[in-house]
């Protein structure tokens, strides 16, 4: 009977409506289903298309033909491994530089939790270990890459030209949401 009574109270419906209300900006918020997602990716390392003029003939000496030349290879202009902060992150970051002139970030095995609103920042920060390093990168200045393509694998990110990678010497996985890094490397 007390319960029936209780149901009955406006009061009560107030407490049950707010405390929906609660819950739902907090589900919103917290998405703690991305605990358990796994996006994986695995982008081939970037390349550039080789172009050939349509006129050319290979040159011949003696009987024998020049071989093709092989596309260039990137060349690494920094590299550095994960560290966890937030949440346990690992893998590899390395900035490229391709042999058209323009650079990419390069994130190998990354390995961190799936979670909302996932970055791909570049910083002038240092890279702090533990706790102390969750809330620092975003002090000074920094340069958005785009959105985490995906927690687990390789992906690529296109660093815009005119970005100045003298001062910017550390990567991070940046939640927007809470403002705090999943994890972050040292680019040297």
């Amino acid at each position: 009977m007390r319960i029936k009574r209780l149901l009955r109270h406006p009061a009560t419906w107030g407490v049950l409506a707010v405390g929906a209300v609660v819950l739902g900006v907090a589900l919103y918020l917290f998405q703690p289903w991305r605990l358990f997602t796994t996006v994986e990716v695995n982008e081939a390392l970037p390349t550039v298309a080789v172009t050939s003029e349509p006129e050319a003939t290979p040159v011949v000496q003696d009987g024998a033909s020049e071989p093709a030349k092989a596309p260039e290879e990137p060349r690494i202009l920094a590299k550095g491994t994960f560290v966890s902060h937030e949440h346990e992150t690992a893998g590899k970051a390395r900035v490229l530089e391709l042999p058209d002139g323009s650079r990419v970030l390069r994130i190998e095995d990354l390995d961190t939790s799936d979670g909302p609103d996932l970055r791909v920042w570049l910083s002038d920060q240092p890279v702090k270990e533990g706790r102390a390093g969750w809330f620092n990168l975003d002090d000074g200045k920094h340069l958005e890459l785009g959105e985490l393509k995906g927690n687990r694998g390789n992906a690529n990110y296109a660093i815009p030209a005119g970005a100045d990678l003298d001062s910017l010497k550390s990567v991070t996985i940046w939640c927007r949401r809470f403002s705090v890094s999943f994890g972050a490397a040292a680019l040297t």
